[in-house]
């Protein structure tokens, strides 16, 4: 057996099965014991490859002539390409530099095995793939009270925000980064996530999911990416099912066909009243997510509190408003919107709710709010529940969803602000 020393971890050759018992014992996380020895590296699928994917029979010059005939800028696909790939090489370099073992998988090739096998899991690209990343590092799947931490790269921080990825200082000082992980020099960071339950008697069957990402694509098998993994407690023995992917953003609820409207009851944390709502559908999102979906359909523009300082002005009469600044109220008003990425509380939205009758809000519920769970029962005709825009189970009339969130479902990070 060889042995080898490198910064303070001990790097086994030669005897596969030992260095299994050892990450065994000692996985990479919170514990200060704790050793990064191996590194999943979740590849973005970009648009190049997608379009490769949707027609693998076509040769490099006649995807090319399909791209450009019908008007696409191939030769900005080509170079998105090469700029993501460049920091994905960049990035598995630099661990394995410092000896650690690398794995690469992407959307289509990611499964269970590659994330039991990891000590850590680190997408390169942008909240998209973070999200992809996350979703499939349930605690569902792992091993019993293990968590894998999620690092990400931004492979394009001049067009991506990336709010979940490392900051953008980083895309181009990775082994910077690598280092900063290794020596621990981070603070571990916390993202609650929402646990899905179908509650009721039809969900005696296993449900199936639907990867958004992958609808118009080659159909691709996914036993082995997206299982349906019962528990041993008697929790999973009932008439319930709980979901084994966890929502990091938000979940929606609503009709797949947009401009339909859809039906949903509403029960709020213990309370005996069940609302009834006709809405463009339902986001209940967390902490993390309140920065994304949430704040787009609520934020309030500056040209809105424009208009509605001049309609007080004149029922008014008065100047106590002059001199306020729109830009300066709706800013305010939108960072409000936000709450911490740990808070154990969901925030629900109701989508341009339908109010004839009881305008602004129906009785005993208001279109946005709070809740520490969150009970959702279908009156849809074709309606999905959609985890993080990317993972879709059915939910038409009839089904119900129990939304939590519990703190062993949190997302393990780092913070390197």
């Amino acid at each position: 057996m060889l042995q080898a020393i490198h910064l303070g971890r001990t790097v086994v050759a030669g005897c596969s099965n030992v260095g299994q018992s050892i990450i065994k014992s000692r996985p990479f996380g919170t514990n200060p014991k704790a050793k990064l020895r191996r590194v999943l590296v979740v590849s973005k699928l970009t648009r190049l490859e997608f379009e490769k994917t949707r027609d693998q029979s076509l040769s490099d010059e006649k995807l090319e002539d399909k791209i450009r005939g019908r008007g696409s800028d191939y030769d900005a696909m080509k170079y998105y390409h090469h700029l993501h790939k460049d920091v994905e090489t960049e990035v598995v370099q630099s661990f394995r530099k410092q000896g650690i073992e690398v794995k690469v998988a992407n959307r289509l090739t990611i499964n269970n095995d590659f994330l039991r096998w990891a000590d850590m899991v680190v997408p390169i690209g942008g909240d998209g793939t973070f999200l992809l990343a996350a979703g499939r590092a349930s605690p569902f799947i792992l091993d019993k009270g293990r968590r894998i931490p999620v690092v990400g790269f931004n492979s394009d921080p001049r067009r991506s925000e990336g709010r979940l990825m490392l900051p953008k200082y980083y895309s181009t000082n990775v082994d910077e980064a690598v280092t900063r992980i290794l020596d621990g020099n981070f603070n571990w960071m916390q993202r609650s996530r929402i646990r899905i339950t179908l509650v009721g008697n039809n969900t005696s069957e296993r449900p199936l999911p639907i990867d958004l990402h992958e609808y118009n694509v080659s159909p691709v098998e996914h036993e082995d990416i997206l299982p349906f993994e019962e528990s041993k407690s008697s929790e999973y023995k009932s008439s319930n099912r709980i979901l084994p992917h966890l929502a990091l953003n938000e979940v929606f609820i609503g009709e797949m066909l947009s401009a339909r409207v859809s039906h949903l009851h509403l029960r709020i944390d213990n309370s005996d009243v069940t609302t009834k709502t006709k809405s463009s559908g339902l986001c209940v999102s967390t902490g993390t997510g309140s920065t994304s979906w949430l704040t787009s359909m609520n934020r309030l523009s500056a040209s809105s509190v424009r208009d509605l300082i001049e309609i007080i002005k004149r029922h008014s009469r008065t100047g106590v408003l002059d001199g306020i600044d729109p830009e300066v109220i709706s800013d305010e008003y939108n960072r409000n919107l936000v709450f911490p990425t740990d808070d154990p509380r969901l925030c629900y939205s109701i989508r341009e709710q339908i109010c004839v009758g009881v305008w602004p809000n129906p009785k005993g519920l208001e279109s946005r709010g709070y809740a520490k769970q969150i009970t959702v029962k279908s009156r849809c005709i074709d309606a999905s529940l959609v985890i993080d825009g990317s993972i879709a189970y059915n939910f038409n009339d009839g089904a119900k969803a129990l939304l939590e969130v519990y703190p062993e479902d949190a997302l393990l990070t780092i913070d390197m602000n």
